[in-house]
């Protein structure tokens, strides 16, 4: 079982921002400078990456120079959290020229989502990193992204994140797939991305852990597909509990283009029909993915799934001061 043996410190008053585009580049030059001022307006200094502006099509330029951001942002003394710029595609093509015992010997928050999955998974599994699934400096810019999202973040940078994850401030209904309580570190992030690690040297280790998934874009026939290949794979046989996040435009008919067929399971069937037979407890709907509200999740650390209350509760500080 990988649970996370390393931790960043708490964001201090007045601390610095890192940001690395680990992924794909921004598209104008305004999402990247509302994101400055967003930190800036709340008392924080950011340092840009060297690279943070280059652009290879889908991908934010070659992927050991996005190494070699990462990397430098981890070694400088100055930077108290690496944020991703956003996530996009493009993670898993740093992953191979990463220095994991300079990340090791500096440990430090890392913050993204979606894609940055692919990071986290590997920054766990190669270095016992706990991380936080939360916006890039991007969506703190974005107004698309709610107050409750960034306001989440800074509270769980300030203090580790312990307690109850909170529900959605506008439909607080959370869906029991099956009831019961698990205590458990937390390993997860962008379902489609987990699926990729498979076969990998950072393949994501789900054994006594409590898995945690959310998708976007991807109809149900997809999502059956995912969680298909991780059952074969035999990465569900251990798994503790599950929660399901925000499925962001991924049932039928949120999308007309998904299917040629004319008739499909809801998503609902399909978490169902694959996560109710592992006979652990299940939950969906906290809001924790791709829609207007983003709940930041330490993950790698200890957390319990209360089913039968629908809560999950952080247990340990994703972030340690040194004493």
């Amino acid at each position: 079982m990988i649970r996370a043996t390393r931790f960043g410190r708490p964001l201090p008053e007045g601390g610095t921002i890192g940001v690395v585009a680990p992924a794909s580049p921004y598209d104008s030059r305004s999402e990247v400078l509302r994101g400055v001022d967003w930190w800036e307006s709340r008392g924080y200094r950011v340092k840009l990456a060297e690279g943070i502006w280059e652009r290879d099509d889908y991908v934010a330029g070659d992927p050991r120079r996005r190494a070699d951001d990462l990397n430098a942002l981890f070694a400088d003394p100055e930077v108290d959290v690496v944020q991703a710029l956003q996530g996009g595609f493009g993670s898993a093509q740093v992953i191979p020229f990463v220095d994991f015992d300079l990340v090791a010997e500096n440990p430090k928050p890392l913050v993204g989502f979606s894609d940055v999955t692919a990071l986290h998974v590997a920054l766990l599994q190669r270095v016992g990193l706990g991380t936080i699934y939360g916006n890039g400096l991007i969506g703190v810019g974005s107004t698309e992204v709610s107050s409750f999202s960034k306001e989440r973040l800074l509270e769980v940078l300030r203090t580790g994140g312990v307690g109850p994850v909170p529900a959605n401030p506008d439909d607080p209904w959370v869906r029991v797939i099956r009831g019961g309580t698990v205590r458990a570190p937390l390993v997860g992030g962008c379902l489609w991305l987990l699926m990729q690690t498979i076969g990998t040297p950072w393949e994501v280790d789900l054994e006594g852990a409590i898995l945690f998934f959310e998708d976007t874009h991807a109809p149900p026939y997809y999502i059956d597909g995912h969680l298909l290949q991780l059952q074969q794979a035999g990465k569900l046989d251990g798994v503790v509990g599950v929660v399901v996040g925000e499925m962001h435009r991924c049932d039928w008919g949120d999308l007309r283009p998904v299917s040629d067929w004319a008739r499909s399971r809801s998503l609902e069937d399909v978490l169902e029909e694959r996560l109710e037979p592992l006979g652990v407890p299940v939950i969906y709907g906290l809001p924790l993915g791709h829609g207007k509200h983003l709940a930041a999740l330490p993950l790698g650390v200890e957390c319990t799934l209360d089913a039968d209350a629908r809560t999950l509760t952080v247990e340990e500080p994703v972030l340690r001061s040194v004493a």
